[in-house]
């Protein structure tokens, strides 16, 4: 592989698109290799330059993977559950690493990206933020080192056109609690508590979730005794805190043999 790193871009018209296109472009370490957006769009065809007031001429918005034609070194791919896995089917194809944000994935669609990682390094993260990624190993340890007498509560705000919810920074956090409880999340969790009637049970890990206007991305967990309570929080400033992770994801993923990665392994995280 080359010194110099080629990337493309999953749905480079999209607000994470357009940030990765404007970084990729000023990082003396990495190339622009082209960017693609879905069927139908009305970005296709139009030149790459226009989406993120980028120098790169000669580049246009292309329809799928396969149609870029240059050299590609890594994929990033920030879209929707459906067309991330297909996507990461092409790629296995090309023998392409690709680094994963979507997020909001049903349990059938993690398995292809399960099956798809045997042939390919795949970097998959909920939230691709250093920041984050280090919330989520205190809130690991937190909850392995709080008694049940503390009560877990996971909060998360987004903007109003997210579509799914719980976030997947939320559900990677009530996992990393779940982990430090040694419990399983799926039978102790509590998405919204309207009409239940009667007392929190111990051992529950509550969600709730607010989308409003332009929020970014902000987390807390909140671990509440009788005594007191401990909160552990992240906000988002600028969506290009997620951008920049995703390529410190990308630059780590070269030469990796196949397989899934996280956050945690880019991070050093996973002997912590």
């Amino acid at each position: 592989m080359s010194d110099v790193l080629r990337i493309a871009v999953a749905g480079c018209a999209g607000r994470m698109g357009r940030t990765l296109l404007y970084l990729i472009e000023n990082d003396a370490d990495l190339v622009l290799a082209g960017g693609f957006e879905h069927e139908g769009s009305p970005h296709q065809g139009k030149p790459l330059a226009g989406l993120a007031q980028i120098a790169n001429a000669g580049l246009v918005v292309e329809p799928t993977v396969a149609s870029l034609g240059k050299k590609i070194d890594v994929l990033i791919d920030f879209t929707t559950p459906f067309a991330t896995v297909e996507h990461i089917a092409a790629l296995v194809d090309k023998q392409i690493p690709a680094v994963i944000g979507t997020t909001g994935f049903k349990t059938e669609q993690e398995a292809e990206i399960i099956e798809a990682a045997k042939h390919i390094p795949i970097v998959k993260s909920g939230n691709m933020s250093l920041g984050v990624n280090l919330l989520n190993e205190l809130v690991r340890r937190a909850a392995a080192s709080l008694g049940e007498e503390f009560d877990i509560e996971i909060s998360e705000a987004h903007h109003r056109h997210k579509i799914d919810a719980p976030s997947g920074t939320a559900l990677m956090l009530g996992e990393a609690a779940a982990k430090g409880r040694q419990v399983d999340l799926d039978k102790n969790s509590v998405r919204g508590r309207d009409r239940i009637m009667a007392e929190r049970q111990a051992g529950q890990i509550g969600f709730s979730v607010t989308r409003a206007g332009g929020i970014i991305g902000e987390h807390e967990v909140l671990f509440g005794s009788e005594d007191e309570v401990l909160v552990l929080s992240h906000k988002a400033m600028s969506r290009s805190l997620f951008a920049r992770g995703a390529l410190t994801a990308a630059k780590w993923l070269q030469d990796k043999p196949a397989g899934l990665y996280t956050m945690r392994d880019v991070l050093g995280l996973q002997g912590a």
